[in-house]
């Protein structure tokens, strides 16, 4: 992956913008992020997702007709569809391939904001030409953003609370649930860690908590209480956004790490470490 910016810069920099000006994405835009895009195949995990850039361009607003004001998006210039087929952790794997599409938009100086839900049946779906076996869990909103952000914006920040992120002691473990690591304990990792920390999550309910054991770095889902289990998103065919979350902040932590020399690669295999309750589930592990 090619990014013109330092990753932790890009990161730092996004945020859900929801307020674009109503102008087309440039056409040298339009092409850098197609072709960031057409390389997006395959997550670290194994799974495939494709991936559509739907913009309108100029004097032709058809593109996204009947999608710039979807939900409190006003005034996208185009969308990036996205979609998988439903199988073992293809949800994390289109959560890091997305976010790392987005932060590349970031790079190239456009807003974004993640659209999570069922677009299954959608205009959507009509546009990346849906195929029966495949599911559109989120879609990005995507343009150049507006000078200054309607007063809906920071309504949402605040509501969901955007501004307000778990502290390092309620994410990050040393061997065991019960020991936060310090940031001289995490070393060289804390750059990475720090941007977990940072990445966007459904709700902001930052669903993500990792355990240093052993040479590992240990990926575990924290589900949010309310929030549909496994079974019941599975059962009632909702989309699981928590193991989009997870798919998020493993694209951080792998992006950040590569900056930093950081060698290491993503393996399933659960080290056995004891969770605080049923609501922590082993997700994968970095080493």
């Amino acid at each position: 992956m090619h990014f013109d910016q330092p990753i932790t810069e890009l990161i730092e920099q996004r945020f859900s913008c929801r307020t674009y000006q109503q102008r087309p994405i440039a056409k040298h835009d339009r092409a850098r992020l197609a072709d960031f895009i057409a390389a997006s195949g395959v997550g670290p995990l194994g799974n495939r997702a494709r991936f559509e850039l739907v913009a309108a361009q100029e004097g032709d607003s058809e593109a996204v007709r009947g999608l710039g004001t979807y939900g409190f998006i006003k005034g996208a210039g185009g969308f990036i569809i996205g979609a998988t087929n439903e199988g073992d952790k293809s949800l994390q794997d289109y959560g890091y391939m997305m976010e790392s599409i987005i932060l590349r938009a970031t790079d190239l100086g456009l807003g974004t904001c993640w659209l999570g839900g069922t677009f299954t049946r959608s205009r959507f779906a009509k546009k990346i030409s849906r195929r029966e076996d495949e599911i559109i869990p989120a879609v990005t909103s995507v343009g150049y953003m507006a000078e200054s952000p309607r007063r809906i914006d920071q309504t949402i920040r605040n509501t969901a609370g955007s501004n307000h992120r778990f502290g390092w002691e309620k994410l990050f473990f040393d061997n065991n649930f019960g020991t936060p690591i310090t940031k001289d304990k995490a070393g060289d990792y804390a750059i990475p860690l720090k941007m977990v920390r940072l990445g966007p999550s459904a709700s902001n309910k930052q669903p993500w908590r990792i355990v240093k054991a052993g040479d590992g770095w240990h990926f575990y889902l924290r589900r949010t209480p309310g929030y549909p289990s496994k079974f019941f998103t599975k059962l009632l065919k909702l989309v699981d956004l928590q193991r989009i979350d997870m798919g998020i902040a493993i694209c951080h932590f792998e992006l950040a790490s590569r900056e930093l020399g950081l060698e290491g690669e993503w393996v399933v295999d659960d080290p056995g470490i004891e969770t605080p309750n049923d609501a922590a589930e082993y997700a994968v592990t970095w080493r």
